[in-house]
């Protein structure tokens, strides 16, 4: 995990080209390009070449394997692939629109078939884009797109203090109560930007599900601020997140209740299991096909109830509820 698939490079590509035709296993291909021995096998396989008009000389090239991954990319884009929805992204564009104001649009409305900013960028400065100029239609005018890394460098979201690393011993062997882990339940794209944030408390395993109009942070911890705002600070010391956008607003938190927020590593969303396993819990009643636009706040504690009255084998057969009432009268004494 953690790790991003890149397709192979030219100079991969003539390596393999070379050792298919001295006979050299793939295995041993795999080995030399630190590649997964699947990812060699699937470009041998996508990218062979045949002619009917030369039979002869079928077999796998670096030139033409690249130019057929290539051609692939070209195919598969989505302003490519839909006409309709390139012309109607084409006359917003014309229309005075930023690339952010149609992507954004396109989600207000609902529309099933949509692209984001960065797919409409990217169009514009293909050969596809360039042929008719659109450029010349955005804001600076701008004929070339300037390279990432001469952008502004973002001040990190989410400070080095907060890092999972420094989270103490007893709340993560679970020694000390009223520490929870948070994450966000998300659905299909076509039903909307609704979603479902889950907290648990880690020693009873007590469940809070809340229903979010969007991904946006402020409402998302103004949800979770409200949900536990009353308890005593016993019972919500810390929340433990990963490093979505949604939680960002996460010094609110510890300004406005003093819960302390701790996050996980990127891409690590094993270090906090046990919301992990309570969300694949949830999932009985809430699977990603369902449209939970219509489900009210009411609905969404009943689901809670659901989780907390079931016998739990980690807590001895015991309910989350009845572990979670007992520690409360345990710290309150």
């Amino acid at each position: 995990m953690g790790t991003t698939y890149t397709q192979p490079s030219i100079t991969e590509r003539r390596r393999i080209e070379r050792w298919r035709h001295a006979k050299v296993p793939v295995d041993e291909m795999a080995r030399v390009l630190k590649r997964c021995r699947s990812t060699i096998f699937r470009e041998l396989r996508r990218n062979h070449f045949s002619d009917e008009s030369m039979p002869k000389h079928d077999g796998y090239y670096s030139a033409a394997a690249h130019l057929m991954q290539a051609d692939r990319r070209a195919r598969d884009r989505k302003l490519i692939k839909y006409p309709k929805l390139c012309k109607r992204v084409i006359e917003r564009i014309k229309d005075g629109w930023t690339p952010e104001q149609i992507g954004n649009r396109m989600i207000q409305e609902q529309a099933p078939l949509r692209v984001c900013q960065e797919t409409i960028y990217r169009y514009i400065y293909s050969k596809e884009g360039r042929r008719d100029d659109l450029w010349w239609y955005l804001p600076t005018h701008r004929a070339a797109r300037r390279p990432r890394r001469a952008r502004r460098r973002r001040e990190p979201k989410f400070h080095r203090d907060v890092s999972i690393l420094f989270r103490p011993d007893d709340v993560a062997h679970r020694r000390q109560f009223g520490h929870w882990e948070g994450d966000l339940m998300l659905f299909k794209q076509k039903l909307g930007q609704t979603n479902v944030t889950t907290l648990v408390e880690r020693v009873s395993r007590f469940t809070v599900v809340l229903k979010n109009p969007n991904r946006r942070t402020k409402p998302v911890m103004g949800k979770i601020i409200k949900a536990i705002k009353d308890l005593p600070l016993v019972a919500r010391r810390s929340i433990t997140f990963d490093r979505g956008s949604e939680f960002m607003n996460w010094p609110h938190l510890q300004a406005e209740i003093g819960t302390q927020t701790w996050f996980c590593d990127p891409s690590s969303p094993w270090q906090k299991g046990t919301v992990e396993n309570t969300n694949r819990r949830a999932r009985r009643w809430l699977p990603r096909k369902r449209d939970i636009r219509s489900m009210t706040d009411q609905d969404m504690k009943e689901i809670s109830d659901r989780l907390n009255n079931t016998p739990r084998k980690c807590l001895g057969w015991k309910t989350p509820a009845e572990v979670f009432r007992e520690k409360m009268l345990e710290e309150m004494r």
